[in-house]
C-alpha cells in the first residue's frame, strides 16, 4: 500500500513539472514561443468607435419604451367551438399614462390585446383610437409603476442618407434592435386589402414579421417612423423595409386629444411629369393624377373625376382621363405625398385648395373635408 501511494506521487509531481514547462515542451517539438493567439490587452468599451457607442446609448435609453403585443382573434372552428388565434407585433410607449402607438393591423379585429414591457410585466391593453387608412391604432394600459416613454420627432426633417435604428419584436424575439439608413422618402405601396399607403419611408435596417408597430429612431432616439411594412419573399426581410412617417401619428394624436376625427380626401393617385406627362397631354411641369375616388369621399362630394380608362406606360398600368392635381393649398405639386402632407395639418370640416388640370385648362377647386368611412380609400 505504501509502496502504491509513493509511485502515484512521483506520478502527480512528474506531471506537474512536465506541464508547468510547455516552453521546453514546444521548443522541443518546433513550435514557436508566445501564445497562439493575438487580442487587445484589455478589453473596455472606450475601444467601441463613436457609432457604435451611439447605438448602444439608444437602445439602452429607448427599449424599455418597446412594448410586445400580442392580440389574439377567436374563431369558430367547423364543429362550433371557438379557437384562438394569436398575432404579434410590437408598439412604443409615448406618455407616463400608458398610452402605447402600434400599427392598427397589429390589433385589427382583436377580442383581446396583450402587452409586454421589457421587464416581461403583462397588462391587458384598451384600444382607445384607430385610423384605418393611416394604419393606426393607440391603445392604453393602465401602468402599476412608473413608465419610461418616448419622445416623438419630426418626420418633415428627414434626408435620405441619415441613420436610423428599429426596435421591435421580430418573430417574437422581443428586444431585438437593427440599424440602417433612410434609402428614400414618400414611397408609395400596397398595403393590407389592396389600400394605398403614400409618403412612406423606407429603410434597410432590418424589419420582419412582429416588428410592425414598432419605433424607427434617429441617432438622437427620438421616434421618425412606425415600422410597418417590407418587402420580401415570404414575409422575410431583404433590406426593404417600410415605416409611416411619426407626424402622420401626430395628427392622429392631435386630433383625439381634441376630439377631433381626422380629415380625408379619399383618392389614390400617381405623380406624373415631364415627357410622360406631356404624352397625356397634361402639365409637364407635373402634378396628381387621379386613379380611384371613394364612395362617400369627401372627393366625391366636391366632384373630383377619377380615371376613365386603363393604358400602360412602360411596364405600369395607369388610369388615363381623370383630373390631375397641380397644386395643393397654393403649393405647386411636386412629389407624390403633396395631398398627404397637406391633409396632416387638417381636421374634418377643413378646406383643402386644390388646383385641378380638366378638359385641357386650369381650375380651382375647394374641398370641405370629411372623416373617413369604411369605403373611402
Amino acid at each position: 500500500m505504501r509502496l502504491r501511494t509513493l509511485i502515484l506521487a512521483a506520478a502527480l509531481v512528474g506531471g506537474f513539472v512536465y506541464f508547468a514547462r510547455p516552453n521546453s515542451f514546444l521548443r522541443q517539438h518546433g513550435a514557436a514561443e508566445g501564445p497562439l493567439w493575438t487580442g487587445p490587452p484589455v478589453t473596455r468599451s472606450a475601444g467601441l468607435g463613436t457609432d457604435e457607442l451611439n447605438n448602444i446609448e439608444v437602445y439602452k435609453m429607448a427599449s424599455p419604451s418597446v412594448a410586445y403585443i400580442t392580440s389574439t382573434v377567436y374563431r369558430q372552428t367547423f364543429f362550433y367551438g371557438l379557437q384562438a388565434a394569436k398575432d404579434l407585433g410590437s408598439g412604443f410607449v409615448i406618455n407616463p399614462n400608458g398610452e402605447i402607438l402600434t400599427n392598427n393591423h397589429v390589433v385589427n379585429g382583436s377580442q383581446q390585446v396583450e402587452v409586454t414591457l421589457t421587464d416581461q410585466s403583462k397588462y391587458k391593453a384598451t384600444i382607445l383610437v384607430r385610423d384605418r387608412v393611416n394604419d393606426l391604432a393607440l391603445i392604453k394600459i393602465e401602468p402599476k409603476k412608473k413608465l419610461t416613454y418616448l419622445n416623438l420627432g419630426d418626420s418633415d426633417r428627414l434626408q435620405v442618407g441619415q441613420k436610423v435604428l428599429a426596435i421591435g419584436n421580430p418573430f417574437g424575439f422581443d428586444g431585438t434592435l437593427t440599424t440602417g439608413v433612410v434609402s428614400t422618402l414618400g414611397r408609395t405601396i400596397e398595403a393590407e386589402n389592396n389600400h394605398r399607403m403614400e409618403g412612406m419611408i423606407q429603410t434597410d435596417a432590418s424589419i420582419n414579421s412582429g416588428n410592425s408597430g414598432g419605433p424607427l429612431l434617429d441617432s438622437q432616439g427620438n421616434v421618425i417612423g412606425i415600422n410597418t411594412a417590407i418587402y420580401g419573399p415570404n414575409g422575410g426581410s431583404v433590406g426593404i423595409g417600410f415605416a409611416l412617417p411619426i407626424n402622420r401619428a401626430k395628427a392622429m394624436l392631435d386630433d383625439y386629444r381634441a376630439g377631433r376625427k381626422p380629415a380625408r380626401l379619399g383618392i389614390s393617385t400617381v405623380y406624373v411629369a415631364g415627357d410622360v406627362a406631356q404624352a397625356l397631354e397634361l402639365p409637364a411641369a407635373g402634378g396628381l393624377l387621379i386613379q380611384e375616388i371613394g364612395r362617400g369621399s369627401s372627393a366625391e362630394s366636391a366632384g373630383l373625376h377619377g380615371a376613365r380608362r386603363l393604358v400602360m406606360i412602360g411596364n405600369q398600368e395607369v388610369g388615363i382621363g381623370g383630373d390631375f392635381i397641380t397644386a395643393v393649398d397654393g403649393k405647386k405639386v411636386t412629389e407624390i405625398d403633396a395631398i398627404t402632407r397637406s391633409l396632416a395639418k387638417k381636421h374634418s370640416g377643413d378646406v383643402l385648395n386644390l388646383t385641378i388640370f380638366r378638359g385641357g385648362r386650369s381650375m380651382d377647386l375647394k374641398v370641405t373635408l370629411t372623416d373617413a368611412s369604411e369605403d373611402v380609400l
